[in-house]
C-alpha cells in the first residue's frame, strides 16, 4: 500500500542527508512497505532523539519497530557492525533485540534515509534497588562482555579521553554556545577535569578495551518476568568494561558500593572484572558529562532538540556545568568505591 510521498530531502541531499525534515509519517510507512511488510497505517513515535524510532502496525501480525538512523552519524559499516554484534549475542541466548533481515539485509535505504526494523519487545524499568535484580543484570553483562572480548570492532570508535573528552571540549570552545562571561571559567574547569581524568587513567594502568553496550543505563533495559532485555546498542563501541557497569549505580557512596558489589556478584560468574577499572568510574562519568554537552550542541539545529531540551544553552545551564565539573574534579581525587 502506498501512503503518499516523502517530501524531497532538503537541498536534494540523498543518502547522508543531515536532517530528519523530510521523514514524514507517510515516508515511514512507505519505507516499511518497501520491505514487503504491509503496514496497516498505525504509527506511534517512540522516545528517541538521536535517531527517529516508530512502532509500526503490520497487517495480520505483531507491530514492528522501525529505526531511522541520524544521517551522517555512523557509516554503513559501523551500523552493520553493531547489528552483527547484537546478532552474535542473540545466538548465544543473551536477551537482546537483533535487527530483522527482510530480503536478507538488516540495513535498508528509502528516500535518502537508512533504517532497520526490529521485533517489538515490551517491559518495564528494572528495580535497581533490588539486590536480586542487580545480580541478574550483572550475570548478563558478564556474558555480553565475554562475547565482546572475542574480537574488536573495526568500524566503531573507542571510548577514551580523546573521543569523549578532548574532541567534545574543542567543539564547545570553538562554537558560540558558552556565554562570554563564563567562557574563561568553563575553559579552565574543563581543562582541570580532563587532567583529573588523565590521572585516573594513569592510576588504572593499561586496561583492556572490548566491545560494549556503551550506554547501559536503566532506560536501555526492559525488565519482564523472565529478566532483563538489553536494547539500543546504537552507542556500542570499544572501551573498558566498567563503562557498562557504572551507570547502574546511584545515590551516596555507600549505596554505590553496595550496588556495585551486587552487580559484580553476578558479573563475575561469567567474566573476570579488573579491579583497576574502579579508578575509572568517576573519570568516565566526567567524560560523559563533557560529551553530553557537546552532543546537545552538535544537534541544536534539530528542532526536536530545542523542544526537548529548552534549558540547554542558557546562562543557568553553563553555570551548572562549571559547578558540576568542579564536583567531579573533587570526586576523581577520592579513593575508588571499594576502598571505603
Amino acid at each position: 500500500m502506498h501512503w503518499g510521498s516523502c517530501l524531497p530531502p532538503r537541498n536534494n541531499v540523498q543518502p547522508g542527508a543531515t536532517t530528519f525534515h523530510s521523514l514524514t509519517p507517510d515516508c515511514v510507512l512507505n519505507a516499511v512497505d518497501s520491505l514487503g511488510l504491509r503496514s496497516d497505517g498505525r504509527l506511534l513515535a517512540l522516545n528517541s532523539y538521536e535517531n527517529r524510532v516508530y512502532q509500526v502496525g503490520i497487517e495480520g501480525g505483531a507491530p514492528l519497530v522501525a529505526k531511522f538512523y541520524r544521517p551522517a552519524r555512523w557509516t554503513d559499516a559501523a551500523i552493520l557492525e553493531e547489528h552483527s554484534f547484537v546478532q552474535e549475542l542473540a545466538e548465544r541466548e543473551i536477551p537482546v533485540v537483533p535487527a530483522l533481515a527482510p530480503g536478507g539485509k538488516t540495513l535498508h535505504q528509502f528516500e535518502g534515509f537508512r533504517f532497520s526494523v526490529f521485533p517489538k519487545h515490551g517491559g518495564r524499568a528494572p528495580e535497581l534497588e533490588d539486590r536480586h535484580t542487580l545480580e541478574w543484570m550483572g550475570r548478563f553483562l558478564g556474558r555480553i562482555h565475554a562475547i565482546g572480548e572475542l574480537k574488536p570492532f573495526q568500524h566503531r570508535p573507542e571510548l577514551n579521553i580523546e573521543t569523549f573528552g578532548v574532541v567534545p571540549r574543542d567543539y564547545l570552545l570553538a562554537h558560540d554556545f558558552i556565554p562570554a562571561d563564563l567562557l574563561a571559567a568553563y575553559s579552565s574547569v574543563v581543562e582541570q577535569a580532563l587532567d583529573g581524568v588523565r590521572h585516573c587513567y594513569t592510576r588504572a594502568g593499561k586496561v583492556r578495551a572490548l566491545r560494549l553496550h556503551g550506554d547501559c543505563h536503566a532506560g536501555n533495559v526492559l525488565w519482564t518476568d523472565d529478566g532483563p532485555h538489553f536494547v539500543d546498542f546504537d552507542d556500542s563501541r570499544m572501551g573498558p568494561a566498567v563503562q557498562d557497569l557504572w551507570m547502574l549505580l546511584s545515590g551516596e557512596r555507600a549505596d554505590m558500593v553496595r550496588q556495585l558489589s551486587d552487580v559484580l556478584a553476578g558479573y563475575e560468574d561469567f567474566y573476570d572484572f579488573d579491579e583497576r577499572e574502579l579508578h575509572l568510574i568517576e573519570a568516565l562519568r566526567t567524560l560523559r558529562l563533557i560529551h553530553y554537552s557537546a552532543w546537545l550542541a552538535q544537534r541544536w539545529d534539530d528542532p526536536a532538540f530545542k523542544q526537548a531540551f529548552p534549558w540547554f544553552n542558557t546562562q543557568r545551564y553553563w553555570q551548572d556545568r562549571v559547578l558540576e565539573l568542579r564536583e567531579q574534579i573533587a570526586l576523581m581525587q577520592e579513593p575508588p568505591l571499594w576502598q571505603s
